[in-house]
Formats: C-alpha cells, sequence, structure tokens
C-alpha cells in the first residue's frame, strides 16, 4: 500500500518529494507580513516524524546554516519518515539581530503558548500545534548568548532512556542531563512523549564552522538511530566519539569590573584553583585574577573583554574523570576540523 501524502499548511506533500512553505504569523506594527519557513522533507517509506528547529533565540544563527546543510546533503535523499525543518522559528527576533521578540519575552520560556496571548504566546501556539503536534521526536538548535561561545554539546532529559539514547547517538564528547525548564520547548515536547535534544554550540550572530559541521553530522546521527536513515558505510572516515555525562556544571563569574583577559581556552581541561584568566583595569593596576572552581572542562567562555562584576565568564562541565573527555573532545574538533574546507569558511562564488 502506498505511503500517504503529508499534509502541511493545507497542502499535501506527496511520498518521496519535499515542499518549501510559510506558515503566516501575526504582522509588525508596520504592516509588514510575517511568516515562519519550514521546510518538509517527506520520504517515500514509512518511518518517524523528526522536527529540528533553530532561532526560537532570533539571534542564535548557527542552527539556521546546520539546517540549510542537511536539508541539501545527499544522504536526505533515502530519507525514511518525514523531516520537518524549520530554519528560523523566531522571525521576530532574526531580522532584529535580538534574542526576544517586539514584546520582550523570551520564546523558549513561553511554550505551549496561548492563540489569544502576547505576541510570543502566539508563535509559540502556533510552533506547537503545526510542528510539534505532528512530530515523534525533536533536535533544538541553540548557540551561546551574545559575546558568550559554547564548545559543542547536548542537553537533554538523560532520564529518560530514549532521550538518553539519542543524546550519546548525536555524538558530542560532553551531555548534560539537564533539567527542563517551565515553559520551554524540551518540557512542552516532553510532556507530549516527544524525546527532544537540545544543541549548544557557537555564539550568538556567528556563523562557526565547526559547530555547524558538528551540528550537521550528529542530526544525520541521530537520525539513524531512529532509521530514518541507513546505517553508515563501514568505510566511512568519521569517527564515533564515546560522550560522557556530565556531573553538574557551574559558570565562574567576574570577582570584579574590568578588563578580562583569558588564559583557559575553549574545550580545555581545567583543575580546581588553576589560574584561568584575570580581571584589572585599562593600565594592569587593581588586578584579579579568576580560578576554577572545579576540575572540569571549559565548555563556555566569554568573548567580551570588557565586564562587570558577577558576569559569567567560564562555564566549567564536571567528571568524575575529566582527562579522558579532554582528549575526547580534541579528537572531536581535529576529526570535525579534518572534514571542512574553504567552501565552509568563505561564500560561494556566484556562478
Amino acid at each position: 500500500m502506498p505511503r500517504a501524502p503529508f499534509e502541511f499548511g493545507g497542502e499535501l506533500i506527496k511520498p518521496g518529494s519535499r515542499a518549501s512553505l510559510n506558515l503566516a504569523l501575526p504582522n509588525l506594527s508596520t504592516y509588514t507580513p510575517m511568516a515562519m519557513p519550514v521546510h518538509i522533507v517527506h520520504g517515500r517509506k514509512d518511518g518517524p516524524v523528526l522536527f529540528v528547529s533553530a532561532a526560537i533565540h532570533g539571534d542564535e544563527i548557527n542552527g539556521v546554516e546546520i539546517i540549510r546543510k542537511l536539508v541539501k546533503s545527499s544522504s536526505i535523499k533515502s530519507l525514511r519518515g518525514t523531516l520537518i525543518a524549520v530554519p528560523i522559528v523566531n522571525v521576530y527576533g532574526f531580522v532584529t539581530h535580538s534574542r526576544y521578540l517586539p514584546d520582550r519575552r523570551d520564546l523558549n520560556r513561553s511554550f505551549p503558548g496561548s492563540e489569544h496571548g502576547s505576541l510570543t504566546a502566539r508563535l509559540a501556539h502556533t510552533f506547537t500545534q503545526e510542528i510539534l503536534d505532528r512530530s515523534d521526536y525533536g533536535i533544538d538548535l541553540h548557540t551561546g548568548g551574545l559575546h558568550r561561545f559554547n564548545h559543542p554539546h547536548i542537553r537533554a532529559n538523560l532520564d529518560d532512556p530514549e532521550t538518553d539514547r539519542l543524546a550519546e547517538a548525536f555524538g558530542t564528547p560532553v551531555i548534560i542531563n539537564a533539567n527542563l525548564r517551565d515553559g520551554s520547548l524540551r518540557q512542552m515536547a516532553a510532556e507530549k512523549g516527544i524525546p527532544t535534544l537540545l544543541y549548544e554550540a557557537g555564539e550568538a550572530l556567528r556563523f562557526d564552522p565547526l559547530a555547524i559541521q558538528a551540528g550537521v553530522r550528529g542530526i544525520r546521527n541521530v537520525m539513524r538511530a531512529i532509521n530514518m536513515l541507513p546505517e553508515r558505510s563501514r568505510h566511512s572516515k568519521n569517527k564515533n566519539v564515546e560522550p560522557v555525562e556530565a556531573k553538574g556544571s557551574a559558570w565562574v563569574r567576574a570577582p570584579q569590573a574590568g578588563l578580562f583577559r583569558s588564559i583557559a581556552k575553549i574545550g580545555a581541561r581545567v583543575v580546581k584553583d588553576d589560574k584561568i584568566g584575570a580581571v584589572s583595569d585599562a593600565f594592569g593596576d587593581n588586578e584579579t585574577f579568576v580560578f576554577a572552581s572545579s576540575t572540569g572542562i571549559v565548555i563556555g567562555r566569554a568573548h567580551l573583554p570588557v565586564v562587570n562584576e558577577g558576569d559569567a565568564l567560564y562555564h566549567i562541565a564536571r567528571f568524575k574523570e575529566s582527562a579522558p573527555v579532554a582528549n575526547a573532545i580534541e579528537s572531536f574538533t581535529s576529526d570535525h576540523l579534518e572534514g571542512l574546507g574553504p567552501a565552509d569558511y568563505e561564500p560561494h562564488e556566484a556562478v
């Protein structure tokens, strides 16, 4: 019996085909029409429905490029099931380079939303009704905040066995058992029984080749794990990384205001009380060193040198044994950078 078409946005996508659609959203105050772009790939054979979303925070744009590369990849031609790719969820924040919507609300604290609520609530409602309620699995793509870089890692509810399995399949060296935040997309998905991963990598308003490469590979790994794609060839050069669950994580904050100079690098192993940075005035007087609060791996770091007292500087993940994780991160980084070429760093020339 032939597979049924996939109905979305009033259109029917036939098996073995794809479509780019726009979900209508409330207009801007200037009467400018707004819409959420959605790309559907409907496989010829039965399988699960996976949503992949990016830019829930409008300035977190790495995921936009990850989705572009994913839907353009040749492996998608052999897709089983259905892929719902949403490269820009928060289109309002995206066009203004902002994390938030015009009403200054955080979309990732507003689910499931409301048809008659605030602008942010209405956007959350649309995503819940049109995307989440059609899905069996989900991957939500994020970056660090403004002037803050995250090394690629997965955050997920690892207490759920299926979510834990997919987190390991994604293939980042570090996975964090992250609490479900009230109003978050992950919490809403969990309530609906939809295993969902949150991929953190890179920095707001920047493309990072490593984060993008790892994101595309990771999504394909998950798609293989849920039988949406065939198993990887035995001759594949891509290496498998054994992920390690962090015991916990915490931010090291600026001890005083001033100019921040970093010593510890992203992905580096640090030992408790190691000197990892310094904050001083413009002349280097009145200098205070920054020390590691625990032994672990630096998975996040501030990039902006100008800091206020209490600003988050380093995000350190703790492990039972951190040295093997540092080696895994080094291997992971070199493997993914090895697969990059000039086209990943520079735009293509017009034909």
